[in-house]
C-alpha cells in the first residue's frame, strides 16, 4: 500500500509517466424484441427476456496527472491479451517515455512472463526494460486509480444492453474520445502518513 501511495505523489514526469490498469468484463446481450420508444409521459420500454452472446474483455489504462485515459475492448483476457496492449501501451501511446510506471493488481496474467509467452525473448526484454511495475496489495483494489475510471465507464457507458462485440467497441470508443476530450483527472490526496493513522490497524503490533 505504502509503495502504490508514494508512487501517486511523484512529481509529473513526462519521461516516466505514472499510469494505471485494470480490466474488468462485459456480458454482451441482445433483445429478443423490438423495444417499445419513447413517448410523451412513459419511458423507453424493454421487454425482460434477451439473448446472451458472450462476454467481452475491457482493458483500461489511464493516466491520472494528464486526464487521459485508453480503453481496448478484447475477445479474451489472456497473458497474450495482457501482453498485446502492454506493447500498444509502450509503443503508441508512450513512445517517447523512457519508462511507464505502471499501477495494477496482481493478476497471474499481469507479469513479464506474460511478455515472454506473446513475444521472441528480444522483444519481450524490450519492453520489460520500458517498465517499471507497482502491484496494488490483495484486498487493496481501491488503490487502482483505473478501476475508478472503470466504474465511470460502467455508469455513463456500460448500463444498457449492448448486443456485439462492434457495438461495444464503437461505444467505447466515443465514452473515451469525450472523456480525453475534457481531460478529467484526479486530485490524489491520500497519503502514507495518513494511512498509517486512519489504517493502523492493519500494521503489525510490535511488542515492547
Amino acid at each position: 500500500m505504502e509503495n502504490v501511495l508514494e508512487v501517486y505523489h511523484r512529481a509529473y514526469d513526462e519521461r516516466f509517466p505514472v499510469v494505471c490498469m485494470d480490466e474488468t468484463s462485459k456480458q454482451l446481450v441482445s433483445e429478443t424484441r423490438v423495444p417499445i420508444p419513447l413517448a410523451p409521459g412513459h419511458p423507453a420500454r424493454f421487454d425482460y427476456e434477451y439473448k446472451r452472446n458472450g462476454v467481452a474483455n475491457l482493458f483500461m489504462f489511464t493516466e491520472p496527472l494528464q486526464g487521459w485515459r485508453w480503453a481496448e475492448v478484447s475477445e479474451r483476457r489472456t497473458r497474450t491479451d495482457w501482453a498485446l496492449v502492454i506493447q500498444q501501451l509502450l509503443d503508441v501511446h508512450y513512445p517517447k517515455a523512457e519508462k511507464v510506471v505502471l499501477v495494477m493488481d496482481n493478476l497471474n496474467t499481469h507479469t513479464i512472463g506474460s511478455l515472454y509467452e506473446a513475444f521472441e525473448p528480444t522483444e519481450a526484454r524490450r519492453l520489460a526494460e520500458r517498465l517499471e511495475i507497482h502491484y496494488t496489495p490483495k484486498h487493496g483494489s481501491w488503490l487502482n486509480i483505473a478501476e475508478t475510471e472503470l466504474s465511470v465507464l460502467a455508469m455513463q457507458c456500460l448500463d444498457r444492453r449492448i448486443p456485439t462485440m462492434e457495438d461495444l467497441k464503437r461505444e467505447v470508443q466515443a465514452w473515451e474520445d469525450d472523456r480525453n476530450q475534457t481531460t478529467k483527472g484526479v486530485d490524489w490526496q491520500f497519503t502514507t502518513h495518513e494511512a498509517r493513522v486512519k489504517l493502523r490497524r492493519l500494521y503489525p503490533r510490535l511488542l515492547a
